[in-house]
């Protein structure tokens, strides 16, 4: 039977063979997750981890071994939307061999492509955009029944109810919004991810206490544009006297016992207030990072980007961090060699990023993204620009990135234990509250040696451009920066 599109909500589906099987219930089958792109993904990817895992699969050791395999994929880049197909020719390959194998693209590039992926990787079963990945196991039913299907129309997202399976037993991420309703030219993602969605405060705060009970110690506060996060809620309180937004967030999840960390990403510079970095400053669990995107330090690309803001207001709220919280560590990210982009206004992002010392920058080279305003405009630079413009920036980046590094040399920090050094199995591996990836080395002693979870003083006695290394001197709370 082929089931026709009616609607916009409606699954579109397509018949396909109905491959032979595997009828041994008892026989179970393992799964592969490939992640691209931002946090957001990575969240999901855990959270089709967990109804996977709860279907009966587990998880394989490689990915040329698995049952099913997912990608998770990001379209933000077009190097990363190329790697997919790469993997998925490699996938296609096996299922030649292996009828029984499952390969699903989710995601970013599969919202953006829909159907034409089947067309162009006619072996794919499942094609699922972001706003279905909730929905996995009732997809995955529909693919077992013999269709080869398509969920890519808009879809309310249902509240959390899956149980991911986490990557780490102590840092956990928490969507609190899904979907974007900004419109900057440059960018793919509302069209991939939909429409502002809010979750509740009680289904956020219920998530967390569920974090807690299970021994997490940090939470990440995750949105494509979090300080956006409630406007499309009603009010609480008598007669709605309370407005629903990340600073109420903050404070309604702040006291949670368990939880010695609170996060949050990505913010926007168009809705930072000067309310939130009151709340942040207020709350001692909320870490002194800010990740606040800029994008260009020139007006008139800005103006061209959509993005709502001049650079003398991002620095403004620079300004007004460090005079609250003045130990904050502050990050961004930055598109270079945009359509159109001059050498004065690339010049003007340098200095951007030479006045504000930012802590890390993430840098990239403008990519024309399908159906969006600047991919069609006629002044698209050079590869040869863009890449001397993105290697003149990296440069200063990592030199700033160093100068910042090295005011913690000889400094005590709270470092919160996340594991160990995957290149050196004597050291321990955590962050700063301020989000500075930093190792030091275990006790020798048994009786002394520090576990997962726990928080530990650090002095540091190394600063690399992108990370610290220090010697462990106690365990405990102390302050910011000595």
């Amino acid at each position: 039977m082929l089931v026709h599109e009616k609607n916009k909500n409606m699954i579109r589906t397509s018949q396909i063979p109905l491959e032979t099987k595997n009828t041994d219930v008892n026989l179970r089958l393992s799964y592969w997750i490939t992640t691209f792109g931002c946090q957001m993904n990575k969240a999901d990817s855990e959270r089709m981890a967990g109804i996977l895992e709860r279907m009966g699969y587990y998880a394989a050791e490689e990915e040329l071994q698995a049952d099913l395999v997912l990608y998770n994929t990001c379209t933000i880049r077009d190097n990363a939307e190329q790697k997919v197909y790469s993997y998925l020719g490699r996938q296609a390959r096996r299922k030649h061999q292996l009828p029984h194998l499952k390969i699903i693209v989710a995601g970013c590039v599969a919202q953006q492509e829909g159907e034409s992926l089947l067309r162009r990787v006619p072996e794919l079963d499942l094609v699922m955009g972001p706003q279905h990945a909730n929905r996995l196991e009732t997809l995955l039913t529909q693919v077992d029944n013999g269709q080869q299907v398509v969920a890519t129309g808009d879809h309310h997202i249902m509240e959390d109810i899956t149980t991911a399976r986490r990557d780490s037993k102590i840092c956990g991420w928490v969507n609190v919004i899904y979907g974007c309703n900004e419109r900057c030219t440059y960018c793919v993602v509302p069209s991939v991810r939909g429409k502002e969605q809010s979750r509740t405060p009680d289904s956020i705060k219920n998530e967390i206490n569920k974090l807690s009970d299970s021994g997490y110690k940090e939470v990440t506060l995750l949105g494509q544009n979090i300080d956006a996060y409630g406007r499309d809620l009603e009010s609480q309180g008598d007669g709605g006297s309370s407005k629903i937004n990340l600073s109420y967030l903050l404070n309604y999840i702040h006291d949670i016992k368990g939880i010695e960390r609170i996060r949050f990403a990505t913010s926007h510079p168009r809705y930072f207030t000067d309310e939130l970095i009151q709340t942040c400053s207020q709350l001692p669990k909320v870490c002194e990072h800010f990740h606040i995107p800029f994008q260009s330090g020139d007006n008139d690309i800005l103006k061209k980007m959509a993005r709502g803001y001049t650079i003398e207001q991002y620095k403004n709220i620079i300004s007004r961090i460090k005079i609250l919280i003045p130990k904050a560590s502050i990050s961004a990210d930055v598109i270079v060699a945009f359509p159109g982009e001059t050498e004065s206004q690339f010049e003007n992002t340098l200095s951007t990023v030479e006045e504000i010392e930012f802590d890390q920058v993430n840098t990239a080279a403008y990519s024309p993204r399908p159906n969006t305003p600047a991919a069609n405009w006629p002044n698209q630079l050079s590869e040869e620009t863009k890449v001397g413009r993105l290697k003149q920036i990296n440069s200063l980046v990592e030199k700033i990135a160093r100068k910042r590094n090295n005011y913690y040399l000889h400094s005590t920090q709270e470092i919160l234990v996340e594991g160990k050094n995957k290149k050196n199995n004597l050291q321990l591996m955590g962050r700063t509250r301020t989000n500075k990836l930093t190792f030091f080395n275990q006790s020798q002693n048994p009786r002394s040696q520090y576990q997962p979870g726990d928080i530990v003083k650090v002095k540091i006695n190394e600063a690399r451009g992108f990370s610290l290394t220090g010697e462990a001197v106690g365990s405990g709370f102390i302050s910011l920066i000595n």
